[in-house]
């Protein structure tokens, strides 16, 4: 990589903070917690979002979503929608992940005055959204079982500036081979004492754990 494309790259994800910074401080100023929800395609992050809203439904807590994709679809959107919750869908245009710039326009539509919390989907990909500062509070990625036990291994750097991993479809470790303990060791050396929750969207196992996490960020 030359001199010259290094100065780009970084003159690029400069400006990118800049305006993550001013997201934080419009989040902050409506008093609204925010999370970046990132993983691969397949791994249940819609589905995930749908579970903490269900469960949350009876807490009167108002969440708002941001959904984002690299086609013109609203799929996941319109089952946010569906389940009584706002949702804005980006269109990334084919870019591989959402930016500080793409999240400001959103946060213009979302209405933050009238939310608890703001959940971030990411564009499904274990690379790119790594680079990427929102401006919201918590950076979470969601693995689940079926991808298997090497991605630490194999995508160290979105593991290593996470606040939170989300391990989903557990109800799925009997049928497929998926060492434990060997994806936890590759978390621990990337992000050591990672705050981590095994969870099942299917069968609700551990999402109740999940929320006793998220009810103490929300204000």
């Amino acid at each position: 990589m030359s001199e010259k494309r290094i100065k780009i790259v970084e003159n690029i994800l400069n400006a990118n903070d800049q305006l993550a910074a001013e997201n934080r401080a419009r989040i902050d100023a409506a008093g609204v917690f925010s999370i970046n929800l990132m993983a691969s395609p397949g791994a249940g992050k819609t589905s995930f979002i749908l579970a903490t809203i269900n469960a949350l439904l009876d807490q009167d807590v108002k969440i708002g979503v941001i959904e984002g994709d690299t086609a013109p679809v609203t799929i996941d959107s319109d089952k946010i929608s569906a389940a009584g919750m706002p949702a804005i869908q980006v269109n990334t245009g084919g870019q591989c992940h959402l930016d500080a710039v793409m999240i400001n326009n959103a946060l213009d539509e979302i209405g933050l005055d009238t939310i608890d919390l703001l959940i971030v989907e990411n564009v499904g990909n274990l690379i790119c959204p790594a680079a990427f500062r929102l401006g919201t509070h918590s950076n979470i990625v969601i693995a689940s079982i079926p991808e298997g036990d090497d991605k630490p291994y194999k995508y160290p750097n979105i593991y290593r500036g996470l606040d939170v991993l989300i391990i989903n479809k557990i109800d799925l470790l009997p049928y497929l081979d998926f060492d434990m303990d060997y994806f936890k060791q590759g978390i621990e050396m990337l992000n050591p004492g990672l705050q981590i929750f095994p969870v099942s969207c299917k069968s609700g196992e551990g999402i109740p754990t999940w929320l006793d996490w998220l009810e103490t960020k929300i204000q």
